[in-house]
């Protein structure tokens, strides 16, 4: 029953975040610059999962947050993640054709064009994420709800740039095909913490921040983020050996065409779900401390961990 309830509850929830970044599109502005528009809307249409966005509601929730605020950002965050994935799948980097079932951006579009899309969506985000000033104007908590906006601004900064994400791909691509015995595990870790764990971090924290939660809340939610974005992460690299490329949409053995070190290659796979196992467990463990209702988070922490796509 829990399961067919909280599948529900996700479906519903999708819906609404689904909806949220539509809103936010860039539409056909009837100018020159149609294609690209065209470009970056194909790949935040493509689908999936839409986690991010999603961790970042119920977090803002979870903390009390009620107005629309959350919104902008909810789309920004899930802007600069497929920015990310339009990136990887060009040729210079891991050269995939398919990513959700659908031919990458760069297959369709070129690969000049993909690039300018995946460039013009992590511009976009910003330019998105500052149109949460427009919920605060005129209120008489505006003071207080925009210094919040800014907090919340700057650790989508840091999170998603050479403080964060950009410096894990960087590192990613810099070890790419250099053999697997010159990554250890500390370095994969590091490339894993700020390649994945901190996009899943940054909306997990926003969220909190924008509710108006306590500084240590925020900080359980980074916590929490790290550890989910761990998790994640290899259980991305056991699916890419053992999963089924039609469920996953998207290439299976990418990693070894790479010569990419994963969990896999060094711990082998009983050891990488053992890792993912226990990476769950201390996530599950942090949400029950956390006060509020987390029956839903701990249920889709445990589905994110069993997934096979």
């Amino acid at each position: 029953m829990e399961e067919l309830e909280f599948g529900g509850e996700l479906e519903k929830k999708t819906a609404v975040v689904e909806q949220v970044i539509r809103r936010y599109l860039p539409g056909d502005d009837g100018g020159y610059a149609k294609k690209i528009r065209e470009a970056m809307c194909y790949s935040m249409e493509a689908g999936g999962k839409r986690l991010r966005p999603l961790l970042m509601y119920e977090s803002y929730h979870l903390y009390g947050g009620e107005s629309a605020i959350v919104e902008p950002f909810m789309a920004a965050i899930e802007m600069i993640h497929t920015h990310s994935l339009i990136h990887d799948d060009l040729p210079a980097i891991d050269n995939d054709a398919l990513r959700r079932g659908k031919p990458t951006t760069h297959a369709v579009y070129g690969e000049p064009m993909a690039l300018l899309a995946g460039d013009a969506l992590l511009n976009y985000a910003y330019e998105t994420a500052f149109q949460a000033f427009l919920y605060t104007y005129g209120r008489e908590d505006a003071e207080e709800e925009d210094g919040r906006i800014v907090e919340a601004l700057r650790t989508l900064g840091e999170k998603t740039g050479i403080h964060g994400m950009l410096a894990g791909q960087s590192v990613d691509v810099e070890n790419e095909k250099s053999g697997h015995l010159s990554i250890d595990r500390d370095l994969l870790d590091y490339i894993y913490e700020y390649k994945t764990s901190k996009l899943i971090e940054a909306p997990l924290q926003i969220g909190a921040i924008l509710a108006g939660a306590d500084k240590s809340d925020v900080f359980c939610m980074n916590d929490l983020g790290k550890k989910i974005g761990l998790a994640f992460q290899i259980q991305d690299d056991i699916l890419d050996v053992t999963g089924d490329e039609e469920e996953l949409g998207k290439p299976i053995r990418s990693d070894e065409r790479n010569e990419k070190t994963t969990y896999v290659t060094l711990l082998g796979v009983d050891g990488a779900r053992e890792k993912v196992e226990s990476l769950t467990r201390q996530a599950v463990e942090l949400l029950e401390t956390v006060p509020g209702d987390t029956a839903f988070l701990i249920w889709l922490v445990k589905k994110l961990a069993a997934r096979t796509k």
